[in-house]
């Protein structure tokens, strides 16, 4: 991976550096805001729910809008301007005494980060040949997994101290960014020629609603985030019902340090090898490790049990990961490519229902039944997948 990076042109390297630094940046608060939240605005467990999964809600459904200005706007320009945003996000938030200021900042920094990855994306898709796409994507994988596993320890360095460093580390981060991306970013990197400049933003909206395809894939992405997207969440929810806080919090170390271990050693490897060509054949067995994975959850009685299962879960994630964005970069026209990343990444919505409906499911029924919904999530995201993949490959053939 590091000799494919050292051959990567400027601009690539500084769009993956975009996607890691402001993911460290992120990762180093995101495990604080519960606690954070709780002790300075004395929040309950519900509330701080409810703030955290609105917050990523609203930024993911305004990034649509972000995803047409990544065909709008120049990338430097975009990139630069929500950087910005992305620092002033945070340092509102360590600054911030009121709670609907906060959560102001909350949202600013999630949308700033989802048009990020949307313009990040887009570049990839500009400046690479299609064959050297899945590449990409998998390097991009392993580093914003590579900044979620160092960032919380970062975190939790600084919150010994006052839990609101962070917060300024994050932004300082941010700002470093900025800094570097103002002087070295490439400002002709995927700029739209006057000819090419989309629709308004509704009327190009309306265009993406009638590409089955994309509905297709946006549906299953949606549906699987509900699996995949904040499996930590549910996994603590069922744990604190059926074991005890000490189980849970040694089960749920081991199987997040699982996850992140296995997706840095394996994702670019994996991923790197998946191809347009087969991909329907890549989503079956990504899907198919998603459902053995969740099997496992339900059957684990102990802790190598539930490591093992993570595993399997593991692999289908660096599988399905690097296909969802293959698929997207099959359909999208050159010049409506971010408001197609924009529609996937929508998916956020189901990450965001996951831990609300395992909550539902779990004051309602006996606790097995949230992996017998998950499963249900896992069938009814691998049919919309398969249908917008089976009318892609009618339309291209």
């Amino acid at each position: 991976m590091l000799t494919t990076l050292k051959n990567y042109p400027a601009a690539i390297k500084l769009l993956l550096s975009a996607s890691f630094v402001l993911t460290l940046a992120r990762a180093i608060t995101l495990p604080y805001l519960v606690i954070y939240l709780s002790s300075s605005f004395g929040l309950s467990v519900a509330d701080i729910g409810l703030v955290i999964g609105s917050t990523l809600i609203i930024g993911s459904l305004l990034s649509l809008y972000g995803g047409f200005l990544v065909d709008k706007m120049s990338s430097y320009r975009l990139i630069l301007g929500f950087s910005v945003a992305f620092t002033l996000g945070f340092l509102g938030t360590f600054f911030a005494r009121d709670l609907w200021l906060f959560y102001g900042c909350l949202v600013l920094i999630n949308l700033a980060y989802a048009v990020i990855e949307i313009a990040v994306k887009s570049g990839f898709g500009s400046l690479l040949a299609v064959n050297d796409r899945s590449e990409v994507f998998s390097i991009k994988y392993t580093l914003t997994n590579v900044g979620y596993a160092v960032g919380p320890f970062l975190g939790a360095g600084l919150a010994k101290l006052d839990i609101g460093l962070p917060f300024l580390l994050s932004a300082g981060l941010g700002a470093g960014f900025c800094g570097v991306y103002f002087f070295r970013g490439n400002t002709g990197v995927t700029a739209i020629d006057a000819a090419q400049q989309p629709a308004p933003f509704l009327a190009v909206g309306k265009l993406l609603l009638k590409d089955y395809r994309l509905v297709c894939f946006t549906l299953g992405g949606l549906l699987t985030a509900v699996v995949f997207g904040q499996f930590t969440a549910y996994l603590s929810q069922y744990l604190v019902v059926t074991t005890t806080p000490e189980t849970t919090y040694q089960i749920i170390s081991a199987v997040v340090a699982t996850n992140a271990l296995m997706v840095i050693a394996l994702q670019y490897a994996i991923g790197r090898r998946i191809s347009q060509r087969h991909l329907n054949l890549w989503l079956a067995a990504g899907l198919s490790l998603f459902m053995a994975g969740v099997a496992g959850f339900a059957l684990s009685t102990t802790l190598l049990l539930w490591v093992l299962s993570m595993a399997i879960f593991t692999v289908g994630e660096i599988i399905v990961f690097p296909a969802e964005y293959m698929f997207i970069d099959r359909i999208a026209p050159d010049h409506l490519r971010g408001m197609y990343y924009g529609a996937q990444n929508l998916s956020n919505l189901g990450a965001a229902l996951g831990p609300v409906l395992c909550g539902i499911v779990l004051a309602s029924y006996p606790p097995p039944f949230i992996f017998y919904m998950l499963a249900l999530f896992i069938v009814a995201g691998g049919v919309f997948y398969f249908l917008g993949a089976s009318h892609s490959k009618k339309a291209t053939g």
